[in-house]
């Protein structure tokens, strides 16, 4: 953020009363923070597939993006802090809400100093049993790297993580194993409303 008044990038954004402040000059402006909604889980559980489908499905309600569209390998809290900030000039626009479909959850997002330009952001992951997770995974182009076992092995793991974890963060779960792509996205559709 720079400030419109002294001209001060804000590496430390301070949001307060609905305005943006400066901390150099203490020049404020109106600031929008509407709810994001963010679509997590691991890979493979549909993340990409239902967020297709969405863009469709929400059309004119929801400004729906893909993530990984920004991936940049090896820099996560530069590229989760630069998305934060993408999302808050969105909101600025004042367009529908955000629906940000990637790999993220609550503290990786909570701890960024960007996380102060938004209001309260709403999660739903998807999740998927370890048998089918793997062999989605393993159906995947050779390209995409999923023959590495660690790799599957971390997804995984994140999967069971989310599942236990989920409710003490505040992300609702929503289960992919038997559900179509089509199913999954009505599921998400009805809980962005």
């Amino acid at each position: 953020m720079v400030c419109a008044a002294c001209g001060a990038w804000a590496s430390r954004p301070v949001v307060r009363d609905g305005n943006w402040v400066c901390v150099d000059c203490g020049h404020h402006e109106p600031w929008r923070t509407p709810p994001v909604h963010v679509l997590t889980g691991p890979s493979g559980t549909g993340k990409s597939t239902v967020g297709r489908l969405l863009q469709a499905k929400l059309a004119g309600r929801a400004q729906v993006l893909e993530q990984d569209v920004l991936w940049v390998d090896g820099m996560r809290d530069t590229f989760r802090g630069t998305w934060l900030r993408m999302l808050a000039m969105l909101n600025q626009a004042g367009g529908p809400p955000v629906l940000l479909c990637g790999t993220v959850v609550p503290p990786e997002f909570d701890t960024l100093p960007e996380r102060a330009l938004l209001g309260e952001i709403r999660y739903l992951a998807l999740v998927c049993e370890p048998s089918v997770l793997r062999a989605r995974l393993a159906a995947r182009p050779r390209w995409r790297g999923w023959a590495d076992e660690d790799r599957v092995t971390e997804m995984l793991e994140f999967d069971s993580w989310l599942r236990s974890n989920a409710a003490s963060m505040g992300v609702d779960l929503v289960d992919t194993t038997t559900a179509t792509p089509q199913e999954t996205s009505t599921v998400v559709a009805d809980w962005f409303r």
